[in-house]
């Protein structure tokens, strides 16, 4: 495997303002959100996935793995 290769990333997820419709918000309420606070909810959303990232990853690619045997 070649270094490209094994530095590809796979994105994982992202936020827009639809998602916020999408929980229910009103879509009046989210217009007045700018991107600079959009940027900040989803800094912290990264903050929180992160605090399990690191085992989910092992636990996920452990099963993927366990699959192939």
């Amino acid at each position: 495997m070649t270094i490209k290769e094994l530095n590809n990333p796979f994105p994982i997820t992202s936020v827009c303002r639809a998602d916020l419709v999408g929980m229910g918000f009103k879509e009046r309420d989210v217009k007045k959100i700018n991107d600079a606070e959009m940027s900040w909810i989803a800094s912290k959303i990264g903050d929180g996935i992160m605090t399990d990232f690191w085992l989910v990853l092992e636990e996920r690619s452990k099963q993927v793995l366990a699959n192939k045997k």
